[in-house]
């Protein structure tokens, strides 16, 4: 590629050298750097890749790009100046890649909460319609078959427009992804136009030093989805919605609970059967059908809210999605596990206080027998965690199992003795396990009729990380052993 076809989209100053060479790479790793490639200085929180221009020089770069003064005027290397280098490498990115999002429907989905769930059902559903889907999010990308385990919700431009590309070569015709606070701030999305954007809801979270400044900022960062889409579709119900909505360029419908929305939920209400819990609602405005989720709780109804009022948009049948939904499952996200039609058995991947009392509180409207939650925390982590963590378990479950998350380099117990401060606050039962298979045995084996038995913490993850060193752990498989007596 030439490399004045690189920056086609951008705006610019050629401080020194020729835009009329060949370029065979795109790096902003120095790293990566082979001869003939182009260099983007990304200035970060904790290194300044404009310091390692000199290495890539040495290693033959045929090009930088930066966002501060730099001098190479004895060198031959092309030096091109821009206002932003994360902006640049986004729309490099994807001229590198041929723009590949432009043959691709691309679905970006924000908010606090809900993000993961919606994008499983949103592909689920399309899915079922025949269409062949990519996904982006936090557990995972995937590629037809292929299965990528995430490293960011967001990934780096460079790494998006990458997979744009391969889903393209792969025959991918809808891609859906999860667009995190810091993956719209950092330029991450830049580069190309989404076709739909999707808002679910918005609290205070990612608020601190390396993160957003204030709640102000959160919002305003994911406000800039809806002027990066052309269709916009949003909770209604929020009370952030003005605010999400500021300055935006696309058009726009709601759903809701509420009056005034575009697609409405109405005669909301909780069910169970043996081993399942979820909710069924009315919906009514742009459709008007019945609509059953085997995923319990009022955010439920939000998520699948969201999912069906984007999937309208691709024509899907009604029966389609009712049947998507009913079947529609996340991995570690109230992951319902088949164990006995006596209990409910589920994993989550609630980790801090704020996740694990939305949990419990969901769970207890279903009135279970009794509410076992079981759940570590991680160690060389915030000792505040373990506190709170304890303490809304100790006061919202029948009876706590405190075992162990991943240690790191502390000792189980010591963790396990943190958590015991907020547990003996909060008042309830409990009893400590420290190894996380026994725990889980322990649950299952003294399971009561109508007990809802919930596993927080690990989620999706399939390992335990222990002085360094990650040991597999999946929890579906520790159930299956269990039920095996291994």
């Amino acid at each position: 590629m030439r490399l004045e076809n690189l920056l086609e989209e951008l705006s610019y100053t050629l401080v020194q050298g020729t835009l009329d060479r060949e370029i065979s790479s795109l790096v902003h790793d120095s790293r990566k750097m082979a001869p003939g490639g182009v260099f983007v200085c990304i200035s970060g929180s904790l290194r300044d890749a404009h310091d390692f221009i000199p290495d890539v020089v040495k290693k033959g770069a045929a090009a930088v790009v930066v966002e501060k003064e730099v001098n190479l005027e004895d060198s031959d290397v092309t030096v091109i100046r821009v206002e932003d280098t994360r902006y640049a490498l986004a729309c490099m990115a994807a001229a590198y890649f041929g723009h590949p999002a432009r043959k691709l429907k691309t679905i970006g989905i924000t908010g606090t909460k809900g993000k993961t769930t919606t994008t499983y059902m949103i592909k689920s559903i399309l899915e079922s319609a025949g269409l062949k889907v990519g996904l982006i999010g936090t557990i995972e990308v995937i590629i037809g078959k292929e299965r990528i385990p995430a490293a960011n919700t967001t990934p780096e431009s460079y790494e998006l427009q990458e997979y744009f590309a391969r889903m393209v070569e792969a025959g991918i015709e809808v891609v859906v992804m999860e667009v995190s606070s810091q993956g719209l701030m950092l330029h991450r999305v830049s580069g190309f136009t989404f076709d739909y954007g999707v808002f679910t809801n918005l609290e205070p979270d990612h608020i601190g030093e390396h993160e957003h400044k204030d709640f102000a900022d959160y919002m305003h960062c994911k406000s800039l989805l809806f002027q990066q889409c052309k269709v916009g579709i949003l909770n209604g119900d929020s009370e952030h919605l003005a605010g999400i909505l500021a300055g935006h360029t696309c058009r726009v419908e709601t759903y809701g609970c509420g009056e005034g929305v575009d697609l409405r939920a109405a005669d909301i209400e909780l069910w169970k059967a043996p081993g399942v819990l979820g909710v069924r609602y009315r919906l009514s405005g742009l459709m008007d059908m019945e609509v059953t989720v085997n995923v319990p709780g009022i955010f439920s109804v939000y998520n699948s809210l969201s999912a069906i009022a984007l999937c309208r948009h691709f024509q899907i049948a009604q029966d389609k999605i009712r049947e998507a939904l009913e079947h529609v499952t996340v991995k570690g996200r109230i992951e319902l596990v088949p164990v006995s039609p006596e209990f409910t058995l589920m994993i989550d991947y609630a980790h801090n206080a704020m996740a694990l009392e939305s949990l419990l509180t969901t769970l207890r409207e279903y009135e279970p027998g009794r509410l076992v939650c079981l759940f570590g925390c991680g160690g060389n982590r915030s000792r505040d965690r373990r506190y709170q963590m304890g303490e809304v378990s100790a006061r919202l479950a029948d009876l706590t199992v405190v075992t162990s998350d991943n240690p790191r380099f502390e000792d189980p117990m010591d963790i396990i003795a943190d958590i015991f401060v907020g547990v003996k606050k909060g008042g309830g039962a409990y009893v400590t396990i420290a190894d996380r298979k026994e725990a889980i045995a322990y649950c299952i084996h003294h399971a009561q009729p109508g007990d809802v038995i919930v596993l927080a913490g690990k989620g999706h993850e399939d390992y335990q990380e222990i002085k360094g060193e990650k040991h597999h752990m999946d929890e579906r498989e520790l159930i299956a052993e269990i039920l095996r007596g291994e």
